[in-house]
């Protein structure tokens, strides 16, 4: 998976009480339910899927199989930090993607995810929708391009 694919969502985030221990930091399950949020919103905002429709009506899944996360600073209450979204792969069934936070110090947590499009009403794993694949492609492809113009490289 590689950890230098370029941004494809991205959004600032408030840390709240809600979010904090009694030691007044992030409690660390806090962090999968903030990048659970920048999921949605990217399927939504970022790439044209509604997310919650997705959800309720097509009855299409997009649970997490498999999780990695480091912690590398605590955040705090008050703070606003910038989450980050990158697709690192996308197979016939699953998608796999990198979410970083950061801070005005730095990378604060980040998180490599699997997920795989799964059928609400069986439970079983389904192939990527064509409108879903078709959208991630078209996203990962327009980062890709991106990320070459600020290199000074055309295609």
């Amino acid at each position: 998976m590689s950890e230098d694919a370029p941004i494809l969502f991205e959004r600032p985030v408030r840390i709240r009480f809600a979010h904090c221990d009694p030691a007044g930091i992030v409690f660390f399950p806090q962090y999968l339910t903030l990048t659970n949020g920048l999921v949605e919103d990217w399927f939504t905002d970022g790439l044209g899927i509604d997310y919650a429709h997705m959800i309720g009506e097509r009855r299409i899944g997009l649970p997490i199989v498999k999780l990695e996360c480091e912690f590398s600073r605590p955040s705090r209450m008050g703070e606003t930090i910038s989450l980050g979204l990158s697709l690192a792969k996308i197979g016939a069934r699953s998608l796999s993607i990198r979410t970083v936070g950061e801070g005005r110090d730095g990378v604060r947590f980040a998180a490599t995810q699997v997920l795989v499009t799964t059928s609400l009403a069986t439970g079983e794993s389904i192939d990527i929708p064509g409108d879903i694949r078709t959208a991630l492609m078209q996203a990962a492809a327009a980062a890709s391009s991106s990320t070459m113009a600020d290199k000074g490289l055309s295609i």
